[in-house]
């Protein structure tokens, strides 16, 4: 199916074209045209299925007929749980949205930067992607309104509940209008998600997509025995007699990620760290830098992991395993796409085997773990 057949008119067509998108996500097939006839939405879709241009679209569209904004009422607001998403939001409506006939300011704001220009920036803003804090923030401080709001998108609505922000979300539901278009994003439809559907949305169109199994087969999957003493040195010997460049390390917490970002730095590899304590300026640089090949290692948690896609990343290194098989899955995953082929490796003491077992298991697939002690990691 040709996005021509959405019903979408021909200047949206040619921003789609300028984006280099060839047919529409399956989501996109299904939810663009219940958008477009003010339909209430609710998609179970996980995260790279195409979900955001669904709704971007065809409220871009919705904006073509309306004239311009009055005050600081903000008619489409869309909810996101972490400022990388709301980010890449409002990046997604800015870039479709560039050369459309009726221009359609949008803004992102989000917690972990000063909240002044923000306020002064919501000047004729029409559509307004928040984190939930933030945007109660600016609420209290009366620099916007939501009484009017039209449209209202929640996106990644169980990570949202799953991050604490039940409280905030009913807040926000609470302040706004009856009467308005809603559209319910989740990767799940867990009991909570279910209650706000059902508290929210009205008849609303049902669209569930299956994620395709990860295809591993792409994926040289790997593992090193060692002690706990030994990791640090083991993952700094590895990148160092491998010449790993674009490599990508989990770890379990913020403290290990500084821990080893410090350590690789002081044995000659570039790194950086990527966590919610950083700031969201820190964050945003340190990802294009990685992204664009002019950082080294990424040492990341699972937390702030989902702004990453890279189509060509060659190794991921697990010092930390995740808590969930699906977790590590999603991890690994980051590598081998697009018909290229990567290489993940897990570092597992022996607190960790069992766990690995229970991974593998989950997974179908069996990883041969290497042994560690014969190598000498003197001086890594």
């Amino acid at each position: 199916m040709p996005f021509q057949s959405l019903g979408l008119s021909e200047p949206l067509l040619k921003a789609i074209e300028a984006q280099q998108y060839t047919k529409p996500y399956p989501i996109q097939e299904q939810a663009i045209p219940a958008i477009r006839a003010g339909k209430d939405v609710l998609g179970i879709a996980k995260t790279g299925s195409g979900k955001t241009a669904s709704f971007v679209l065809p409220i871009l569209e919705w904006f073509q007929d309306k004239g311009t904004p009055q005050n600081r009422s903000i008619r489409v607001l869309v909810l996101a749980p972490t400022r990388e998403l709301a980010i890449q939001i409002g990046s997604v409506f800015q870039a479709f949205g560039e050369k459309l006939p009726r221009k359609v300011k949008t803004m992102a704001v989000y917690g972990g930067v000063s909240i002044n220009p923000q306020m002064i920036g919501l000047q004729n803003v029409e559509v307004l992607v928040a984190t939930p804090g933030r945007l109660l923030d600016l609420l209290s401080r009366r620099a916007l309104s939501i009484s009017e709001t039209e449209i209202l998108v929640l996106d990644e609505a169980d990570k949202m509940l799953n991050m604490g922000f039940a409280d905030e979300m009913k807040d926000i539901l609470f302040l706004l209008p009856r009467k308005k278009q809603s559209i319910l994003f989740s990767a799940t439809l867990g009991d909570a998600v279910e209650s706000i559907h059902q508290s929210l949305l009205n008849n609303p169109v049902k669209i569930s997509i299956e994620e395709p199994e990860q295809d591993l087969e792409l994926i040289k999957q790997s593992a090193y025995r060692v002690s706990s003493e030994r990791k640090g040195p083991l993952l700094r010997y590895l990148i160092k007699t491998e010449e790993m460049q674009q490599v990508l390390v989990f770890a379990s917490s913020k403290r290990t990620a500084d821990n080893l970002v410090e350590k690789l730095k002081k044995n000659g590899i570039d790194a950086a760290a990527l966590h919610s304590e950083k700031s969201q300026g820190a964050r945003t640089e340190t990802l294009n830098k990685f992204k664009t090949g002019r950082l080294r290692v990424l040492v990341a948690t699972d937390l702030v992991s989902r702004g990453i896609d890279i189509q060509y990343l060659p190794y991921v290194i697990n010092f930390d395993l995740p808590r969930s098989p699906q977790d590590y899955v999603h991890r690994i995953g980051r590598t081998g796409r697009a018909g290229a082929t990567g290489e993940a490796i897990s570092l597992i003491c022996p607190e960790d085997e069992h766990h690995f077992k229970i991974i593998q298991k989950k997974m179908k697939k069996r990883v041969d773990i290497l042994e560690s002690d014969d190598l000498e990691l003197k001086g890594y």
